[in-house]
């Protein structure tokens, strides 16, 4: 089941945000994200904020919840009022699976944000979406109402893993997707994948990359598996039924991955994302790492906006009824200090292939550095240009390098 939201101080019923905050809205660039929360089914690997028809109660329902998310972006105009975002550069459709949701309310929602704030003439447009769930007629109505670009949940091409993580689509269906988004005049086309469940075989996993290449997609992200409390997949470890994930067949994996990409053309730039060219990269994505604002519509969801932070309430029924009764979703936020958005900053930046710039670490954390580059985990050109940007190597022990460089 999903996770717990943090704590913090109590968000206005209003959603007013502090005088200070609306000023430096846009300010290094202004994103949506949507989130729907709804899926046919659970994976046996999923904690995120999802819901299907049975966990749902009452209150809630994919029909009605376009307009729900109307009236939140209705509230999210009046809170920002005479200090809008200069534009909405990036939408991004999340979930769940947005795609089980009509492409015409999907389309309506796109709509709104564009009559609220306006979109860039350039914006990306995202939508995630479940292989199963999109049509070559449903493609093609999210293509002519804006939306630009498409990532879909392949997370393997054999079988035996798709069973494994309870996923409902067949082992070929995400690739047709793919061509079929294509066909429909898509800009830009992701396939999701997953590495290190249990039973894959190395074979499996160069399947899956071959398979990816082959649907000719400009933006592929590969993900370690990861085992969240509470989820089934990992009930079906304690009790013994499978393995727990191996990191050294994690990093191989990765190193699979890095080496078929490379050479189909593709190049990193975040630790677990790879783009055919410098325009195929998720904008969405790096607007998130490099500290940008965004507004988050829909339960659960997270917002940024002028160093203040908010999430609202999980429930897709509580957060109905709040925007029913006029008030703000907003469950609890908090204003990053500065300390806090330093950190942040030096753990987002580092995984991104253009790294973060030595001058802003304090002196343990140039020092830090310079051992990692001894190491091998940074890049030696790039050091002495200034910048910390991991090697290969660093980039499986990532985590470990940004513990070294903060306080």
């Amino acid at each position: 089941m999903p996770g717990a939201l943090p704590e913090g101080e109590s968000v206005p019923r209003d959603g007013s945000l502090p005088a200070a905050a609306r000023r430096a809205v846009g300010a290094r660039g202004f994103g949506v994200y949507v989130h729907v929360p709804f899926c046919a089914s659970r994976c046996g690997y999923c904690d995120f904020n999802t819901y299907t028809a049975a966990e749902l109660g009452g209150g809630a329902s994919r029909e009605t919840y376009a307009d729900t998310v109307l009236a939140e972006l209705a509230l999210a105009g009046r809170v920002l009022g005479e200090s809008p975002p200069p534009r909405v550069d990036t939408v991004f459709v999340g979930g769940g699976t947005p795609t089980l949701l009509p492409a015409d309310d999907l389309a309506r929602i796109l709509d709104g944000i564009d009559r609220t704030w306006g979109l860039a003439p350039d914006v990306e447009v995202t939508t995630e979406a479940n292989p199963e769930t999109v049509t070559p007629e449903s493609l093609r109505t999210l293509r002519a109402a804006g939306y630009t670009r498409i990532s879909l949940g392949m997370q393997s091409a054999a079988p035996g893993v798709l069973a494994i993580l309870d996923r409902q689509h067949s082992a070929g269906r995400a690739t047709a997707a793919a061509r079929e988004a294509r066909d429909a005049g898509f800009d830009h086309v992701n396939l999701d994948l997953i590495y290190g469940t249990p039973g894959e075989s190395a074979e499996d996993f160069a399947a899956s990359l071959d398979q990816v290449v082959a649907a000719g997609v400009d933006h592929v992200s590969a993900y370690a598996l990861i085992v969240e409390d509470g989820t089934r997949l990992a009930a079906r470890m304690r009790r013994g039924e499978l393995p727990y994930p191996s990191d050294d067949v994690a990093a191989d994996r990765y190193l699979a991955a890095e080496a078929a990409l490379d050479a189909a053309g593709f190049s990193w730039y975040e630790v677990s994302n790879w783009a055919r060219s410098e325009a195929a990269r998720c904008r969405h994505n790096l607007l998130y790492w490099t500290g940008a604002d965004w507004w988050g519509l829909g339960p659960g969801a997270h917002s940024h906006v002028g160093g203040v932070r908010w999430w609202n309430v999980k429930h897709p029924s509580a957060y109905a009824q709040r925007l029913a009764a006029g008030e703000s979703p907003g469950l609890a936020r908090e204003l990053l200090t500065p300390a806090e958005a330093h950190m942040e900053d030096v753990m987002l930046r580092l995984r991104l292939a253009d790294g973060l710039p030595l001058a802003g670490l304090d002196e343990p954390g140039r020092a830090a550095a310079g051992r990692a580059l001894a190491d091998g985990l940074l890049d030696a050109d790039r050091y002495a240009a200034g910048r910390a940007v991991l090697t290969l190597r660093g980039r499986l022990l990532a985590d470990a390098v940004v513990r070294d460089l903060l306080p």
